[in-house]
């Protein structure tokens, strides 16, 4: 019958971008300005008193508001406006789009860490938690993920033209590879869910099932422990569910030698980690609580010391 027949592959690949460009849209309305109150909130936190939790939690606001800031890019891509992407375009909107998915995971599990320790080593813990180590564990999660990003690079850039990745073919950046561009890409994927995904999913979880462990079996408040028990299923399920699909189509394709079709869906998911963010940084910290009623108290004195003026001014 005529009316179940199924949509034709041009129908469905054009619904599939309207699709994308209604979420990575919602991305940008919901994220922007929820993660620039998020570093406003931690920044004015760090100037009173810098953690080193905060540390962790203002580069991984940053490398949000970077990846949401680049996303016009992409949705100008899918649009088609024009042309497609130019190919230094394309290699730059790469580099950032998922370097900066991958420093999320690892500042996330940086934090978890810094949990852990500060719940089971916490006398030890002490000598070490300086604002000082933090940076410079910041500085080495982005020199990780910058290396990687050079990585593919210069893969790239040592083979013949007909593996180049970002090279436009006429349609989206990064899309439609051949099976030898697949064979060049494929291990450096895999590598990089090992090492970006797999890795750190398993160190935050052993740290979090760790300190629920500990914090259970001590004296503190109900509602403390209730806290912990929130910050580890924020945390893990932005990393099953925003990362873990994308992260395991690099493994199915490398095993099937193939771009499987369903990347495409995991990619949106993996974005939508942009704006879940900062309710991960709610339950993370008392700082957020605190932040947020502080910030909020100063823009109301603020706002009644300008309605004062006015009232002068016009009274005079």
């Amino acid at each position: 019958m005529p009316w179940l027949s199924l949509p034709s592959l041009p129908d469905a690949m054009e619904f599939w971008t309207v699709i994308s460009l209604i979420v990575y849209g919602a991305i940008i309305l919901l994220g922007l300005p929820s993660n620039a109150l998020a570093l406003y909130v931690f920044y004015y936190r760090a100037k009173a008193h810098l953690t080193p939790n905060l540390i962790y939690m203002i580069n991984l606001c940053f490398s949000d508001l970077v990846f949401i800031l680049f996303l016009p890019l992409k949705m100008l891509d899918l649009g088609k406006v024009g042309r497609t992407m130019p190919e230094f375009l394309c290699a730059l909107y790469n580099l950032i789009h998922f370097g900066t998915i991958y420093a999320s995971i690892c500042f996330l599990t940086a934090v978890s860490v810094g949990r852990f320790l500060g719940a089971v080593y916490p006398i030890q813990y002490q000598v070490y938690k300086k604002p000082c180590y933090s940076c410079l564990v910041s500085l080495a999660i982005w020199c990780l993920v910058g290396f990687h990003g050079i990585l593919i690079f210069v893969l790239e850039n040592t083979g013949s033209i007909s593996l180049r990745l970002f090279a436009s073919n006429g349609s989206s950046c990064y899309s439609n590879l051949t099976q030898a561009q697949l064979a060049l890409l494929a291990p450096v994927r895999l590598e990089l869910s090992m090492v970006l995904f797999f890795l750190p999913l398993t160190i935050t979880l052993f740290c979090y099932v760790a300190c629920i462990r500990v914090l259970v079996g001590s004296h503190l408040q109900v509602r403390k422990k209730h806290r912990a028990v929130r910050v580890a299923a924020a945390t893990l399920s932005v990393f099953v569910l925003c990362f873990g699909p994308y992260n395991i189509s690099h493994v199915v394709g490398f095993i099937k030698m193939e771009d499987v079709w369903w990347r495409s869906i995991t990619l949106l998911l993996s974005a939508c980690n942009a704006f879940l963010d900062p309710l991960v940084f709610y339950f993370l910290s008392t700082a957020m609580d605190d932040g947020l009623a502080k910030v909020w108290g100063s823009l109301k004195v603020k706002c009644s010391s300008i309605q004062l003026k006015i009232a002068s001014s016009h009274r005079k």
